[in-house]
């Protein structure tokens, strides 16, 4: 258990440092998987298969919001494998100036020190 505690601690401080699009490389295995909640307006399905692939919703994401404020609570394990992370948000849209909270949870599968699976929860309106 040890083990998936530092894994959570890690990423945890890498999302509140602002290191989550380095941390993919860092943390997350090659043939990992992201699932949304529901299909994100910028793209049109909810799972992301592959490493690089999670990377580059990051940066798409990146592209067209800015952070303001970010609050991240965790981890919550769940052993043998799995922790949560509670995220809050202030964002902006870059192109349209609106400004919203996210709110969501997190669940992250993890196999041989490496993120294999991340699945989303939002709370509705």
């Amino acid at each position: 258990m040890e083990a998936l505690i530092e894994t959570g601690k890690a990423f945890v401080q890498a999302m509140r440092d602002r290191r989550g699009l380095a941390n993919v490389d860092e943390m997350y295995a090659e043939n990992a998987q992201s699932i949304e909640a529901v299909v994100p307006p910028v793209r049109q399905f909810r799972i992301t298969k592959s490493r690089d692939a999670i990377k580059g919703k990051r940066e798409d994401w990146l592209a067209s919001h800015e952070i303001l404020e970010l609050d991240v609570d965790g981890p919550y394990v769940h052993p043998p494998n799995r922790f949560a992370v509670r995220f809050k948000a202030e964002v902006k849209q870059k192109e349209t100036g609106q400004l919203m909270t996210l709110r969501e949870i997190a669940v992250y599968s993890v196999a041989e020190g490496k993120i294999v699976l991340e699945e989303f929860f939002m709370l509705p309106k």
